[in-house]
């Protein structure tokens, strides 16, 4: 009996809660893994061919008392950008076509633009200034050339898929026949293109 009870002793020990000095093993504390930080979204790529159609409004006035207009203007663009990393430029040919009547028989006919412009990309979007050559054709006052400057923002929709703003300014020196009116056109335009 004795034997039994130091048996059963020596088992109650060996089978009872691991203390200090035991001979197992601890078991490994749990690996603690930093969350990985959030990737910002990569901005679109603008670098690349494109073309597209602009519809919008016609602002005209000039020096002489009578002659000025507004009205609907629209037409289509083509051209190419440089992606330079947060900057954008690039160049394009647009043209608009306008049946805008100016007073005494006269009517805008239409407008041809060789554009330069700078952007900076926010987001998606791109804030961009513009400026360059114009020519302006008319029914009975001929036609003349002058520069515009202005300003726009396009935003990538996809990656081929771009839509837009832009106001232009745009100034005709001595224009008609006898080189003495000066006209002046506003335009504002929406913009939908197509990116190779």
């Amino acid at each position: 009996m004795k034997r039994f009870i130091t048996m059963t002793t020596a088992a109650a020990l060996l089978s009872g809660p691991a203390l200090a000095g035991s001979l197992e093993a601890p078991a490994p504390e749990p690996v603690m893994v930093p969350a990985a930080a959030p990737v910002a979204p990569a901005s679109p790529d603008w670098t690349g061919f494109y073309g597209g159609v602009q519809l919008g409004y016609g602002d005209i006035g000039s020096n002489v008392a009578g002659l000025s207009g507004d009205g609907f203007v629209g037409g289509v663009n083509a051209g190419y950008d440089y992606d330079l990393g947060n900057w954008v430029v690039g160049g394009g040919l647009s043209y608009d076509y306008a049946d805008i009547s100016l007073g005494g028989g006269s009517d805008l006919e239409s407008i041809w633009r060789a554009k330069a412009r700078v952007g900076y990309k926010i987001g998606d979007g791109l804030l961009y200034g513009a400026g360059g050559w114009a020519y302006a054709d008319t029914n009975n006052l001929g036609s003349e050339d002058g520069y515009f400057v202005g300003a726009g923002y396009e935003h990538m929709l996809a990656n081929n898929l771009t839509i837009g703003g832009e106001v232009l300014y745009h100034e005709f020196d001595n224009f008609g026949p006898s080189s003495t009116t000066d006209v002046d056109a506003t335009t504002y335009q929406i913009r939908a293109t197509y990116r190779f």
